[in-house]
């Protein structure tokens, strides 16, 4: 079974709906700001188009160093529904975002905050 989506699969997104699931879901370990303090995950400035593993100074896991999945809104997508199933081996403890509409929503806020 391919669980990978299509860009097609992906509904549009609400980037005020977006912060606010970030804020119930992601931010007890994210920042987005430029310049934001890595806390138990990486902070996301710059995250698009950044290879896993490499936002400068977090300390990643083998398994998302050697993963080199490039962020963009489609691996995102996919990586959001299962983090521990997309990485095996990713320390990243969240089960992950079942709903394509929350997903797309978190995206989406993502795509305006972490961008210079």
């Amino acid at each position: 079974v391919n669980e990978r989506a299509t860009m097609s699969e992906i509904p549009a997104g609400n980037a005020d709906n977006g912060a606010k699931l970030f804020k119930q879901k992601c931010a007890q370990c994210h920042t987005v700001q430029a310049g934001g303090a890595h806390m138990t995950g990486p902070n996301l400035h710059g995250l698009w188009g950044r290879t896993s593993g490499q936002a400068p100074g977090y300390a990643y896991t083998k398994a998302n160093k050697l993963a080199a999945i490039n962020w963009n809104e489609k691996t995102l997508f996919d990586y959001l529904l299962n983090p521990k199933k997309y990485i095996p081996g990713t320390k990243m403890a969240f089960a992950g975002l079942k709903s394509p509409q929350e997903r797309a929503d978190i995206i989406e806020y993502l795509k305006k905050e972490t961008t210079a």
